[in-house]
């Protein structure tokens, strides 16, 4: 009988651990899956795992970033079980309807009617973009330029130097920017007239 007071201690100490970062875990969770339900399913996986390391956890001295680490690995060992390739585009691995929200929530609540036409107009271009970059590109990307994160969490994260973030935030960028013109060029040169 003395087995359940250290289990009920165990997870009291466990909770109070864990629950203060559960909201930004599923946040995160949300932005690399794309949809709630799988969100949900990586943090619980991630809970799951931990939650025999109770003493290891403890230890940890900043806790969000290394929980972020392990749910980023996490969702990546889940994806390879799933077959799926390395180089997959994120934009296969969730549906059109979570792309548009997610474009959705970068644009204000009110627009004008000339940027509304204009994201109208270049959703589709950014969506096409998002798909040709790698799948660290956009997770970077994600994770600095659209959740606001500090390149020194975005490097414990994805366990690698600020220096190599920032040289992969500035190759992203550029490949990112590349990627538009590409797309907006072609639509530019269709509208004019031939002589």
């Amino acid at each position: 009988m003395a087995i359940l007071p250290f289990r009920s201690s165990a997870q009291k100490r466990f909770q109070r651990l864990v629950q203060p970062h559960l909201k930004a875990l599923h946040a995160f969770a949300y932005r690399l899956t794309g949809n709630s339900q799988d969100a949900e399913d990586l943090v619980q996986d991630v809970v799951v795992k931990l939650y025999p390391k109770l003493v290891e956890l403890e230890s940890v001295s900043q806790l969000r970033p290394w929980l972020n680490r392990v749910l980023y690995r996490q969702f990546i060992d889940s994806v390879r079980k799933k077959g799926r390739q390395a180089d997959r585009p994120a934009s296969d691995m969730m549906d059109a309807e979570s792309q548009s929200d997610w474009l959705d929530s970068l644009a204000s609540e009110e627009l004008s009617p000339e940027l509304e036409l204009s994201r109208n107009r270049l959703g589709p271009l950014l969506d096409r973009a998002l798909e040709r970059l790698s799948p660290d590109q956009r997770t970077l990307l994600l994770l600095h330029d659209v959740a606001g994160w500090r390149q020194e969490d975005v490097a414990q994260v994805l366990a690698v130097p600020i220096g190599t973030v920032k040289s992969r935030l500035h190759r992203s960028r550029a490949t990112l920017r590349k990627y538009l013109q590409e797309s907006v060029e072609p639509a530019a040169d269709s509208g004019r007239l031939e002589h």
